[in-house]
């Protein structure tokens, strides 16, 4: 019969895991290069990743940006509405040859005296 030949290795444990000796294994050695490339991925990965966490963050900087301008353009419009509703109402006075105030109207306070009351 043919010898079997034992490749007797120490059984991988957590704290090789942890030390990095497993690093220094012969399978490993045998595959750096997968290491290397597997490694390489995964930085491009993780490149990719804080790229898009940018792009999302700039997007909702937008659209806040978007929901102010859409505010400010609701309230361009009210104030737009109500100046077209008051030329309308001064074509109407026109109309009606009435004229509008250039003045405002001043509002008159009357005091009466309690003294005057008891008097009479």
């Amino acid at each position: 019969m043919a010898k079997l030949t034992q490749n007797k290795q120490k059984r991988l444990t957590f704290m090789d895991i942890i030390k990095g000796n497993f690093l220094n294994r012969d399978e490993v050695k045998a595959h750096y290069k997968y290491f290397l490339f597997i490694f390489g991925l995964l930085m491009v990965m993780i490149y990719s990743n804080h790229l898009v966490n940018t792009k999302i963050e700039h997007v909702n900087k937008l659209k806040e940006e978007t929901e102010e301008y859409k505010s400010r353009n609701a309230y361009a419009q009210s104030r737009l509405i109500k100046i077209r509703m008051e030329s309308e109402l001064g074509k109407e006075m026109v109309q009606d040859s009435l004229v509008s105030l250039d003045s405002h109207p001043t509002k008159l306070l009357i005091k009466l005296d309690s003294t005057n009351d008891k008097s009479e």
